[in-house]
C-alpha cells in the first residue's frame, strides 16, 4: 500500500533493479538501476549508474547513464558521464561533465543516426562559475 504522505522515493546505493520504474513522485537513486525509469523529478546520485531511458520533468544528474533522456529542465553535473542522446526545454551543462551523444530541444525533429555520435560540448557561453547554458 503507498503512502500518501510520501513526496519523494530512494533507490539506496547497495540496491540494484533490473526492470523499469514509474514514480509519480520525485526520485533519488543512488544505486544501479538496468531498465527505463519515468517520474516527477529525478535526482542521480554521484556513484548511481542507470542503464536505460530516463524521462522526467527536471533531472539533476551526477552519475553513469547510458541511454536516451528527456527532461523539460535537465542539470548535468561534473561527476556525470552519459552515453546517448539527451532532450531537453533548458539545459545546463557543468564544465566536467562527458557527454557523447546528441543534443535536441524538446519537440524538434530528432537528427538521423550518424554511424557513430559525435562527441558534444557543452553548448551556450561559460559562465563565471563553468556553467554552460543552453535555452
Amino acid at each position: 500500500m503507498a503512502n500518501s504522505g510520501s513526496t519523494f522515493s530512494v533507490i539506496g546505493p547497495d540496491v540494484t533493479i533490473r526492470g523499469n520504474i514509474e514514480a509519480t513522485v520525485d526520485l533519488h537513486v543512488d544505486g544501479k538501476v538496468h531498465g527505463d525509469i519515468a517520474c516527477a523529478s529525478l535526482v542521480q546520485g554521484e556513484g548511481s549508474h542507470v542503464e536505460g531511458e530516463i524521462k522526467a520533468e527536471t533531472a539533476r544528474l551526477s552519475g553513469e547513464v547510458k541511454g536516451r533522456i528527456e527532461a523539460k529542465n535537465l542539470v548535468v553535473l561534473k561527476g556525470a558521464k552519459i552515453e546517448g542522446d539527451v532532450s531537453y526545454e533548458t539545459l545546463t551543462i557543468e564544465q566536467g561533465a562527458k557527454v557523447n551523444g546528441r543534443f535536441a530541444p524538446l519537440g524538434a525533429n530528432a537528427p538521423k543516426p550518424a554511424s557513430k555520435p559525435a562527441m558534444a560540448a557543452p553548448l551556450g557561453e561559460e559562465s563565471d562559475r563553468g556553467v554552460a547554458v543552453a535555452r
